[in-house]
């Protein structure tokens, strides 16, 4: 069996950066509600409902603000390669590793710059 991985092209990654964008863009759409004001009705729910819907708003609102900084990540690694500067590392300007790239394709530091 061969173990060797393939190179990606600049293509694989593009494809696979528009997909992961399209997937947080429909998620993000998707929950808008979720992250809705919590109505302050006594006589509408208790106080502990009410207390754990604004928990739930909390915890909503803190995972859109995830995903919309993984929106800018992906948007960054895309101008990237439109300017043909992807997969360089952005501090010493040396290529970052397949691997790396494979795991997360927004990355923009090799990993020693990283650490």
């Amino acid at each position: 069996m061969d173990n060797h991985k393939t190179h990606l092209s600049k293509t694989d990654f593009k494809k696979m950066l528009l997909s992961e964008l399209q997937d947080v863009t429909n998620i993000s759409l998707k929950t808008v509600k979720d992250r809705a004001p919590v109505e302050l009705d006594q006589q509408a729910i208790g106080r502990l409902s009410r207390m754990d819907a604004m928990q739930q708003q909390s915890m909503d609102t803190a995972k859109e603000a995830r995903r919309t900084g993984r929106i800018r990540l992906i948007n960054a690694a895309l101008k990237r390669l439109e300017e043909g500067d992807y997969g360089y590392c952005l501090n010493c300007d040396e290529l970052i590793s397949d691997g790396r790239l494979r795991l997360d394709p927004t990355f923009s530091l090799c990993i020693d710059c990283a650490k």
